[in-house]
């Protein structure tokens, strides 16, 4: 008898060392439902959820209604106020610099150019979420950003002390350096800023001006390839520990099969949005050589200056994609 319930409890503990007992977790999410990295986050969660055999459910929040929305995100996954984020990660750069790296602008040309910085950035990304006691789970790439502005910009002169929208300080001072005035200010807040005239314009993706309808409010989308700026999913570490071996190895395999979807979404995203913003009356152009000059320019100098305070790691990745 004593050896049958030895049985049971040995079996009964290694029954649960592959998928723990069910657990479940709340991942933050800043943008609306139909945001392209919020859709992200919902297709993660049900990957996981298939892979543990139900044994991990990750809710989704969109919108940032658990109360988490910028600078904050990562002390608040560090702390466990919130178990999982997707983090735009120029907006934490300010607590890690090398979070920075993806918004710096007109480093990469293209997707393929931008995903190879990526895998270059990864192990500095990994390294710097552990700092933080956080598991990098993936990263995926925004369409590239363009300038979406009421008229046509053909020079910086056209942008000359114009109130625009940005993301992040990398695109603030890349704005300035281009004679306009870098606007910070929750997404959800940019729409009437627009229409009450609060700001001119707006340094994004034609998804994002797409999904926020500015063919309303605005007139041109001005493809200036600024960056592929990535948004990061993380988890707190206390949590991630507390997962069985198996659980982590789904969770794993879903992140990457997630990640694998959203570089390729991204990339046909941006063409059906580009058609979109267009059909609605967008005008679409890209830079004169006037133009694209001045921007690399001012792209220099937001390099120069964001190389100041970057590790050798980050400086040595740089070097081959510096221009």
């Amino acid at each position: 008898m004593k050896r049958l319930l030895l049985f049971l409890v040995l079996t009964c503990f290694a029954v649960s060392s592959v998928f723990a007992a069910d657990v479940k977790m709340n991942l933050n999410a800043v943008y609306g439902q139909n945001s392209f990295h919020t859709q992200g986050a919902m297709y993660f969660a049900d990957l996981v959820e298939e892979y543990t055999d139900g044994s991990v459910n990750i809710t989704v929040h969109p919108g940032g209604s658990l109360g988490f929305k910028g600078p904050e995100l990562l002390k608040a996954v560090k702390d466990a106020q919130v178990p999982m984020s997707d983090i735009l990660m120029g907006v934490v750069a300010g607590s890690e610099h090398v979070f920075g790296t993806s918004s710096l602008p007109r480093l990469a040309p293209s997707f393929d150019e931008a995903k190879k910085l990526y895998e270059d950035s990864k192990p500095l990304y990994k390294k710097a979420a552990a700092k933080w006691n956080q598991k990098f789970l993936y990263a995926a790439p925004w369409p590239p950003s363009g300038l979406v502005t009421k008229n046509k910009v053909e020079t910086a002169a056209d942008i000359k002390n114009a109130k625009i929208r940005t993301y992040d300080k990398n695109g603030a001072n890349f704005l300035r350096e281009l004679g306009a005035a870098g606007i910070s200010m929750p997404w959800g807040e940019v729409y009437s800023a627009l229409r009450t005239g609060l700001i001119d314009g707006v340094l994004t993706s034609a998804e994002s001006a797409k999904n926020g309808k500015f063919w309303e409010v605005l007139g041109h989308f001005n493809n200036i390839n600024y960056a592929f700026p990535l948004n990061m999913v993380t988890i707190n570490k206390d949590y991630w520990n507390s997962l069985s071996d198996e659980q982590q190895k789904a969770m794993l395999k879903a992140a990457a099969e997630t990640e694998k979807h959203q570089w390729e979404s991204s990339e046909a995203k941006t063409m059906e949005a580009l058609q979109v913003i267009e059909e609605n009356g967008i005008v679409i152009s890209q830079p004169n050589d006037k133009f694209s000059s001045q921007l690399d320019a001012a792209a220099k100098v937001i390099v120069k200056n964001y190389l100041e305070d970057a590790s050798k790691e980050t400086k040595k990745l740089l070097e081959k994609y510096i221009k």
